[in-house]
């Protein structure tokens, strides 16, 4: 019996240089055109050994593929023997909408619905190069990470080996939806002594990392149409979230002392909230004044609004002495204070913290608990006892010595290398630097230039709600050793190079930090 002619696979393409297997980019087009009727019922698939050739692949690659399709019922027959599409396809997948493939012309998915109205759907557009670069190590000069290869591992492990041992079952059978007592008894001592911050344990609440934190924040003090002050430019991650939230934002410039109050009044007097970083402003580094500090407590007063003050990096200032918290100088109860335990010792701990307002307790508390924000409770424990017994500030102090010693090689580095090119400049805090192009140079493109060179670093105007005249890229220094630090001067140098001396307009799509 003569066998009916193979369909054509014309325009089926994989990606080498995707995440993603080869044999599972050949299941997903072909389940795809499957679905879409592109393949009809019981037209025979090339063999496994054509299919192969065609594509450049090995014959493994191409039985898996069809392996897992006959697996899954949407083709039938013996793979080396004819493999045809089923004329009848399993149930629960008839009920799904095709979704086309890359460059199919095809159907469009319709976009989710919101969920209330005037609230923007999250913006996702900018999200892949974000997703590809989290999948990855971080490289060269992504910012927000701290330095890996100096956190005590071992000391960690024992620890952790410790607790796990004694673990009870009051520990880890209750939900604590304001996080472990006793880490937030620790928590609270560390910001009176530290930072200047007024509060009791009670006052502390415990989340996945500062993310968390703020959108717990938007939750219960937002209403969707709300205004927002945001330094501009400013925190990025910010500015997506509060969209998200339903916020309208109103960027505000920042200045050698930090947000701009009365520009803010300008803008928007009754402004529901106002997002600062008093201590060491995101991205360009100011100490906001004590002048703007009292202004913005007396006009949150006196306009029922609250300040939500991201303690950025205030462990790490190389030269003099920190203001202590804004938080501290509040009398009116207006502060929510933020911080991070990610970004001081590892990124995979997801540990944050808030300190809100005796009243405020409750609604923060309970928006915790329904969100289901309480972090691990082992994690909590062994950080506990990481603290109790003296390692965080014995570490802290050792960083603080470790990244001013690679802030000041990139500085070295960059000044040689990057002549004319950026100019980098020390600063007396932080975990970054913010490089400085030429007048005309577009900070995007040479972004993408960077990051085709193996270079991660952020365009300033990533960080803008409004444009602002200057532009640059921010340097995350604190995650590299010396040679990695010079080997990515030397690559920025040849990128920087090749650029065109313009402003891009192209949307950011470059691998950004976090």
């Amino acid at each position: 019996m003569k066998l009916p002619a193979p369909v054509s696979l014309v325009g089926l393409e994989l990606n080498r240089d995707s995440v993603s297997p080869l044999h599972r980019q050949l299941y997903d087009a072909l389940r795809h055109a499957i679905l879409a009727g592109r393949l009809a019922a019981d037209a025979r698939l090339p063999s496994t050994r054509s299919l192969a050739g065609t594509l450049e692949v090995s014959r493994n690659t191409v039985l898996l593929a069809y392996e897992q399709l006959l697996i899954e019922g949407y083709v039938r027959g013996k793979v080396g023997a004819g493999t045809y599409v089923a004329n009848c396809l399993p149930d629960g997948f008839l009920r799904l909408h095709p979704t086309p493939m890359p460059g199919d012309p095809g159907r469009v998915p319709a976009r989710p619905r919101r969920s209330r109205p005037g609230v923007p759907a999250l913006d996702v557009s900018s999200w892949k190069p974000w997703r590809r670069l989290l999948a990855r190590p971080p490289r060269p000069f992504r910012i927000g990470v701290p330095a890996l290869d100096a956190f005590p591992w071992k000391l960690w492990g024992r620890l952790l080996t410790r607790r796990w041992r004694s673990l009870s079952p009051s520990l880890v059978g209750g939900k604590h939806p304001l996080g472990y007592g006793p880490l937030r008894e620790l928590v609270a001592a560390y910001l009176s002594d530290a930072r200047g911050v007024t509060c009791t344990a009670d006052q502390v609440i415990l989340v996945g990392g500062s993310q968390q934190g703020l959108d717990l924040a938007a939750r219960v003090l937002l209403e969707p149409g709300a205004a927002v002050w945001v330094e501009n430019p400013g925190y990025p991650w910010v500015h997506g979230l509060l969209r998200a939230a339903g916020a309208r934002l109103i960027p505000v410039p920042v200045d050698a002392e930090g947000l701009d109050v009365a520009a803010a009044v300008a803008r928007c007097r009754h402004a529901r909230v106002a997002f600062v970083t008093p201590s060491h402003q995101f991205p360009l580094g100011a100490t906001m004044s004590v002048a703007r500090r009292l202004s913005l407590l007396q006009w949150a007063g006196q306009n029922d609004a609250w300040i939500l003050e991201d303690d950025y990096n205030s462990e790490y200032r190389y030269r003099g002495q920190p203001l202590p918290a804004l938080q501290g100088l509040d009398r009116n109860a207006r502060v929510i204070y933020l911080g991070t335990l990610s970004k001081v010792l590892i990124p995979g701990l997801r540990l944050g913290y808030l300190v809100v307002p005796p009243d405020l307790i409750d609604a923060f508390s309970a928006g915790s608990f329904l969100a289901g924000y309480y972090p691990p409770i082992l994690t909590q424990a062994v950080l506990t006892d990481f603290i109790a017994e003296g390692h965080f500030g014995r570490h802290v102090r050792r960083m603080r010595v470790l990244y001013e010693e690679r802030q000041g090689r990139l500085v070295e580095a960059a000044k040689r290398r990057l002549k004319g090119l950026l100019e980098v400049d020390a600063a007396d805090a932080g975990m970054h630097l913010v490089g400085w192009l030429a007048r005309g140079a577009g900070d995007v493109e040479a972004a993408q230039q960077c990051a085709a060179q193996g270079v991660d670093v952020l365009p300033l105007s990533a960080c803008c709600v409004e444009k602002i005249r200057k532009h640059g890229l921010l340097l995350g220094y604190a995650a590299f050793d010396e040679r990695a630090i010079v080997d990515a001067v030397q690559r920025m140098a040849l990128a920087l190079q090749r650029r065109t001396h313009r402003p891009s307009r192209q949307p950011l799509s470059v691998s950004l930090g976090m």
